[in-house]
């Protein structure tokens, strides 16, 4: 990811890493606006080149969704975007799908968190697991399936994380496993998930939603460490 020329960026988005004052938050957004960028080239068959990608916007719409744009137009395709610990994950869809991405790390989360954030059915799930690691394995995989779901419904952590439940589907992660999430209203979303190393990934959709195709094999995300790259690059 270029980090000095900035010309793969629109003038708004220039402007507007210009003007953070956090490397942290100028350094995430660069890694996130990359990565959305590679991937909608690819899905719009589109060159790669640094003036095509400036013409790729994402923007937001009205509910803070990210909206997809092309030389000012948006895109007739949907995508979300997460990132974490150095990392950034872009989902995109082949239509209007809503669709909706979560990265997270396999990391401890109390039981406190889990009375906190998960329904009775969830917490069940989740204090099922024979080992610290498969607790802290379910723990955060129900989180990311919740916040993939919220996108979804393009609320994010501003609706109650128990509002929707998560259901696991049979595999271990090592391959693309599905899920399944169900408002309270009875909407049902589709998903999949994924284990990269430290990492988990969920999709989902508020349709059938086919395992995901990943831009390049095998995927970054297969050798993919925790890091903090904005450490070495002060502004």
């Amino acid at each position: 990811m270029p980090l000095d020329d900035l010309s793969w960026l629109s003038l708004a988005e220039r402007q507007r890493v210009n003007g953070m004052s956090y490397t942290k938050r100028r350094v995430e957004f660069l890694l996130g606006r990359w990565t959305a960028k590679r991937a909608l080239a690819t899905a719009e068959s589109l060159p790669a080149d640094l003036a095509e990608l400036a013409a790729l916007e994402i923007l937001p719409a009205d509910d803070g969704a990210p909206v997809a744009h092309f030389h000012g137009r948006p895109l007739a395709r949907r995508m979300s975007l997460t990132d974490r610990a150095g990392w950034a994950v872009c989902a995109v869809s082949p239509s209007l799908v809503e669709v909706g991405c979560d990265l997270e790390l396999i990391e401890h989360r109390t039981p406190a968190f889990a009375a906190d954030y998960f329904t009775p059915s969830e917490r069940n799930l989740a204090t099922s697991a024979a080992s610290e690691l498969q607790w802290q394995l379910l723990t955060n995989l129900i989180w990311s399936a919740k916040e993939s779901a919220l996108k979804v419904l393009r609320t994010g952590l501003r609706r109650d994380t128990r509002s929707v439940e998560v259901t696991l589907g049979a595999g271990d992660g090592s391959d693309w496993t599905p899920l399944t999430v169900e408002s309270t209203e009875g909407r049902t979303f589709h998903g999949w998930w994924r284990r990269y190393g430290e990492f988990l990934l969920t999709v989902a959709a508020d349709q059938p939603l086919a395992v995901p195709v990943a831009l390049e094999e095998p995927p970054a995300l297969a050798g993919a460490r925790p890091r903090h790259s904005w450490l070495s690059h002060p502004r």
